[in-house]
């Protein structure tokens, strides 16, 4: 209970400073919007998204079909209420992974240093030097579609950045007095990383989070259009990858590509602010005054 008491009181501490950044609270809000959508797309997308009707190739926008109809008739707003679910699962959990991989890389790189901390560096900067949309396609192409296949690949090869930045961090904390004192009374590795090294570099993994998160949702839709990723589940990237396909961006059927292309974007700006404002809260340095 002590413990609840605490963390109870750090959220409410952290809300009453956070709520106190408007660029934080835009991107949060924005955030909430597409998960409340997501939830709620039954009810929202008055009509099936997976119904064809081919007597309704590509209708313009219309009091039936509010984002019109694709090429087999499709109502497009459902398409696109349905696809927030997929772009917003695979965006949080490949993230995930990709923050987790990079957190105990960079933290095991960091504290133990030598050899350590030259092969795991050399292997991260293998990482970053390769473009990653580019060996995420390779990959996707040998792995298959699926979607757990697609959360995998985007984790796993997203991670350098965020071992980068927590090593540099790990590499100043384990030199501070309060670390070198646990190490001298006998404290194990495992003790020192994990109770007193990490609760330091959380506030910065906090918000690598929420850019990871912004960057798997750009590369799903990256991979889905350029068909690595899974196009038969609806997702944004589904929407964009048929819009082209059926010649719709060449001959300006806009309302078959524009809102999926918009929500996108728009849900990345919502995660970077996220992030943005995180780190001016958690580095003081940065705040505004």
């Amino acid at each position: 209970m002590p413990g609840l008491a605490r963390l109870a009181a750090s959220l409410i501490d952290f809300w009453r400073v956070f709520k106190g950044n408007k660029l934080g609270l835009v991107g949060l809000a924005i955030i909430a919007f597409f998960a409340a959508v997501s939830v709620l797309a039954p009810v929202i997308a008055t009509q099936d998204p997976y119904k064809t009707d081919p007597s309704k190739y590509m209708l313009p926008p219309s009091p039936e079909h509010w984002f019109g109809t694709n090429e087999v008739g499709q109502d497009l707003f459902a398409l696109n209420i349905y696809g927030s679910r997929i772009s917003i699962i695979v965006g949080v959990l490949a993230a995930l992974v990709a923050v987790s991989i990079g957190t105990s890389v960079g933290l095991v790189s960091g504290y133990f240093g030598g050899l350590v901390d030259e092969v795991l560096m050399r292997v991260t900067d293998l990482f970053l030097v390769i473009p990653p949309l580019i060996l995420m396609i390779v990959v996707g192409a040998i792995l298959g579609p699926s979607l757990i296949n697609v959360i995998l690949i985007i984790g796993l090869l997203s991670w350098s950045p965020t071992a980068r930045v927590v090593r540099s961090m790990v590499l100043s904390i384990k030199e501070w007095p309060y670390v070198e004192s646990a190490r001298a009374l006998g404290a194990s590795n495992f003790r020192i990383i994990f109770k007193h090294i990490l609760p330091n570099v959380m506030p910065v993994v906090y918000a690598n989070m929420a850019l990871a998160t912004s960057n798997a949702i750009f590369s799903h839709a990256a991979l889905v259009f350029l068909g690595v990723g899974n196009v038969n589940d609806i997702s944004w990237g589904m929407i964009l990858h048929y819009a082209f396909a059926s010649g719709a961006l060449s001959t300006g059927k806009w309302w078959y590509f524009v809102p999926p292309g918009m929500f996108i974007l728009l849900l990345i700006y919502a995660f970077v602010l996220v992030s943005y404002s995180l780190e001016e809260i958690f580095n003081p340095r940065l705040r505004r005054i």
